[in-house]
Order: structure tokens, then sequence, then C-alpha cells
């Protein structure tokens, strides 16, 4: 019994030992260096380029003139002298009113002058008559004034006839229904035999012309003071006629043939949206452009020979919507930059602060990097032409 405590009390300390040996190197393996090296991201060094600046803001197309013919006198519609959806000129026959009662009227008021100029020059003789009289005291004066009384009331009818003829010559002219304006005229809201009265609610059609077409731009205040002092300072591209050049899109996002013009700046801002109504005037030889048809306007700005375009991969914004990037310095340390943005051209977004020349933006990893730390920077290798279009470039099937 006493040679099995001794036996224990020998082995324990070497058994000590050992667990002490093996938990040492254990511990030496957790407080090894980690396997790996700095993360890898993707960079792209900036670089001042020339480019074209504009605004492009939506809008909708509306008819340049727009008339609604509606018949001044009341009857029954004889014909129909055009064809719906067909071009129509200013002055052309479209509905013919029954024009008899109208006729007729024209007749009789004719007939009321010849009778009032057979009784004005009744009048007038025997007013000459008794001037006559009168200074050989035939007639009493209380006769002669009468007489020229008679005559003068007789004067006054015949233009009252006269203004009867005119009004009744109106009245029957206006049975002929004409085209107000040049244009495209709609349906037709009537049919022959249909009863119409004068200055009804309901338009018999609608005539819009439609070459040139205006552009309806809603732009916020802000930016148009920007305008008016570019345009001020030359800066902005305008006509002989000091009107700004304007280029439109169409809605499958090809170009429109012809250029436009900013024609004015209503006098209003919205009160709701802080925005202004431009109106862009753009010809429309060719019926393009139809009413109601969204486009966008986009306007010349100029050129800048030294502007700093980054990818807008590489901007973000933090939760109160400031622009940020982040950069790799020449340590290879990421920072934090605070930008401000300005327009965007395709995939692009121009600088106008926070970025210069020569600096190295990540577009790739963000994910995995914080400002602070080390970086391996790997320079991003450019967007093949088709894959930046499709980048830049929503899918309208969509």
């Amino acid at each position: 019994m006493n040679t099995q405590k001794t036996t224990v009390s020998v082995l324990l300390p070497f058994l000590l030992a050992s667990l002490l040996l093996v938990g040492c190197r254990g511990g030496d393996k957790q407080a090894g260096p980690p396997a790996g090296g700095p993360a890898e991201v993707e960079v792209v060094t900036l670089a001042a380029q020339s480019v074209a600046l504009s605004i492009e803001q939506p809008g909708r197309t509306a008819a340049y003139r727009i008339a609604e013919v509606r018949p001044q006198v009341s009857g029954i519609i004889l014909k129909r002298h055009f064809e719906e959806g067909s071009e129509v000129k200013a002055g052309q026959l479209l509905y013919k009113i029954d024009p008899a009662v109208y006729q007729a009227a024209y007749d009789s008021a004719r007939a009321a002058l010849a009778r009032a100029e057979a009784s004005e020059n009744s009048a007038r003789l025997k007013a000459e008559r008794y001037r006559k009289l009168v200074d050989r005291k035939a007639v009493s004066d209380q006769d002669q004034v009468e007489t020229e009384a008679a005559w003068k009331q007789a004067v006054a009818e015949i233009a009252a006839a006269r203004a009867a003829v005119d009004s009744a010559r109106i009245n029957l002219a206006y049975t002929d229904v004409k085209a107000p304006i040049s244009g495209r005229i709609g349906k037709s809201e009537v049919t022959e035999g249909a009863l119409v009265t004068a200055q009804q609610a309901g338009a018999l059609a609608t005539i819009q012309q439609l070459d040139p077409m205006y552009i309806d731009v809603s732009q916020s205040s802000v930016e148009l003071l920007r305008l008016k002092k570019e345009v001020a300072s030359g800066q902005l591209q305008v006509d002989a006629d000091g009107k700004a050049r304007v280029s439109v899109l169409l809605e499958d996002g090809s170009a429109y043939s012809h250029p436009g013009q900013l024609e004015f700046a209503d006098v209003t801002v919205t009160a709701s949206t802080g925005t202004v109504t431009l109106r862009v005037l753009a010809a429309n030889p060719d019926n393009v452009l139809l009413p109601g048809m969204f486009v966008r306007a986009r306007l010349e700005r100029g050129q800048r020979p030294d502007a700093i375009l980054a990818p807008q991969v590489a901007v973000t914004r933090d939760i109160k919507g400031i622009a940020q990037a982040l950069v790799v310095n020449k340590e290879s340390v990421v920072e934090l930059r605070r930008l401000v943005t300005g327009q965007v051209i395709d995939d692009m977004v121009v600088i106008e602060s926070g970025l210069q020349a020569g600096d190295r933006v990540i577009v790739a990893g963000l994910q995995k990097v914080r400002p602070g730390a080390s970086v391996k920077a790997v320079e991003a290798k450019p967007a093949a032409p088709a894959e930046r279009s499709q980048a830049a470039t929503p899918n309208k099937a969509e």
C-alpha cells in the first residue's frame, strides 16, 4: 500500500508537466499569425478629361395650336366636308348647316333696307320743299321742324336696316362651318342630320397644328436660376436670336432629327414641387412627334476641358444622402471622401469637389474594407462597350 502511494507521488509531477506542455503547444497554434494578407480591391485611377455638359429633363409634347370647332348658329347639319384624321387648311369648309332660315332672314333684311331707303328719299324731298315754303311763310315753322325730324328719322332707319342686313349676312355665312386654323383634324362628333346649337358646349371636331410642336419640361427653380446665369455668361450655347438650343430624345432612346430651342419659362413656380415649366419649340415636318408623347429634352451647357469623372458604382451615399467614395491613398490605406456630384453621363458622374486627378477610387470590394484599413489595390479592367451600354441603359422590356 505504501509502495503504491510512493509510485503515484513520484509520477504525478511528470503527468502535470506533460499536460502543461500539451496546453502550451495548443495555445501557440491559436496565437499564430492569421492566414492571408490585406484585402484585395479593384480601383479606377481618375484623370481629367474634356466632357460636354448638358441638362436632361423629361417632358411631354403638346400641339402648337389647338382649335375646337363649334357652330355659331343653330340648325341641322346637312353635310360633312372633310375626312377624319386628314390635314385641313384654315378657311376650309368642314360642315354645312341648313341655311334656309338664315337665307330668308337675309332677304327680309334687304327688303327692309330698300323700304327704309325709299321712305328716306320721300322724307328728304319733303323737308327740302318745306324749307323753301317756310321762307315765303307758306307753311308754319312747326310744320317745317316736323318734316326735318321725319327726314332724320328716315336716315336713322336706313342705318338700322343696313345693320340688320349685315347681321343676317353674317349668320348666313355661319352656316358654312370653316376651319379656324390649319392642322390635322380629329374625329367628327356629329353626323349629317344632327341638330347643333349656337355656342354649344361640345365641339364638332378638334384641329391640332402639329408642326412645330411644343415640349413642356419641368425644371427646378434653382436650376432655372443657374440656366439664366449660364446664358448671361455665355456658357450655355444659344442661337443667333439668343435662344438656347435643345436636343430631343424620343421614347425609345433614339435622337430626334430636328433640334429645338428654348422658347420661354413660366412666370410662376409651382408651390408643391418648386418647379417651373420650360417650353421648347421643335420642328415636326414628318409628324414623328404626337401630342402627349414622353420625350427627354437635353440643353447643351458647353464644354468643360478639365472635368473629373468617377464611375457611378464608386459613389455611395450615407444616411443623410451625402455622396461619398472610398479612395486608396499612396500608403495603400483606405480613405473616406465626401463629394459634391454634378451631371451623370452614362455610367459616370461628374465630380464637382472631393476628388482630383490621380485619385484611386474603389469600384469593387467595397463591402470588404472600411476607412483606415490597408488594402491591395488592383486596377479594374475597363468594361467592354457593349457592357457599358447595357449597364447605362435600363432594359425597356421590363
